[in-house]
């Protein structure tokens, strides 16, 4: 039987991500009221400092709360695995992918309610060149943008910024080669817009690897093929709306451990942030760490 989430936490909170400063205080009196006990509940206003203060309250406490955006989520998660510490997350960035991918509404009550209510889930992490992260990177035009979308645009509008963004940095972007190794040797060369390396179903704030679960075993490769900008915005388009068609304008890859090169080299973004370029090497850490999940969640 699974044992039931810590009733004991620690809560850290990125205040420089997009709604942290203001939600420090609603959640930490949230958390309370919920039945939650607090050890200690510290908003961190540097971010250099995340790292180390959530390593300090793994150490301390049953379970971490940690709040910030994807990119937040993702550098704190390397600090878990292997660990008996629950991850639980309150969502509090732009696009929030990792929550949507674990079935979690984003507003502040729906995650706490998992917190204080929901059940222990353990999950897969991705893994490029050895560093884990939660739910997806990209290389491609996202990367372009994430690496130069302004902060005050991505602060105050959020996933509007980022589409506005998209749209004045399409067209100095270029298509490039991309070439795979797949766990039984075989090697796919393609051109490609976009690629999506999949721990969990959403990135950027959308479903796009509708049939990966973060439980799966598994990480997914999901490509735009073809030279074609209009080509990626056709497969965003139908994808944004759930079209039909969306199936027909990617193509998927799935394994254990993936070679991934590209020509010319690509920058990666990892969870929202530039962290790798190829090649690189793609694994799934299998079933390596426990979260905070909803009593019923699309990823089982």
């Amino acid at each position: 039987m699974t044992k039931p989430l810590p009733k004991q936490a620690i809560l850290v909170v990125n205040a420089m991500s997009r709604r942290g400063a203001e939600a420090f205080e609603p959640a930490r009196e949230k958390l309370r009221a919920a039945g939650v006990e607090l050890i200690d509940a510290i908003a961190v206003d540097q971010p250099d400092q995340m790292d180390k203060v959530v390593k300090d309250a793994i150490a301390r406490a049953p379970m971490v709360i940690v709040g910030g955006g994807d990119g937040s989520l993702s550098s704190s998660v390397d600090f878990f695995v292997g660990k008996d510490t629950v991850f639980a997350i309150l969502p509090l960035g732009t696009a929030n992918s990792f929550a949507k991918t674990l079935g979690m509404a984003i507003d502040l009550d729906a995650a706490v309610e998992v917190i204080a209510n929901g059940r222990r889930k353990r999950i897969d992490l991705g893994k490029i060149d050895g560093d884990y992260f939660v739910n997806a990177a990209a290389l491609g035009l996202s990367p372009l943008i994430a690496d130069t979308v302004p902060h005050n645009l991505k602060k105050y509008l959020g996933m509007v910024g980022y589409l506005l963004w998209a749209v004045r940095v399409a067209f100095k972007f270029r298509p490039f080669k991309l070439r795979l190794t797949l766990d039984d040797g075989t090697m796919v060369k393609t051109w490609a817009t976009e690629a999506r390396i999949a721990n969990g179903t959403h990135h950027g704030g959308v479903e796009l690897v509708e049939d990966q679960q973060l439980d799966s075993g598994d990480i997914v490769i999901q490509a735009v093929t073809g030279k074609s900008i209009w080509h990626l915005a056709w497969s965003w388009f139908t994808t944004l709306f759930k079209l039909r068609q969306r199936k027909l304008t990617t193509t998927e890859w799935r394994g254990q451990r993936i070679g991934l090169e590209a020509r010319p080299r690509q920058k990666i973004s990892i969870d929202g942030e530039i962290a790798a370029r190829t090649p690189v090497m793609v694994e799934v850490a299998d079933a390596c760490l426990e979260v905070a999940a909803p009593v019923e969640t699309r990823a089982t």
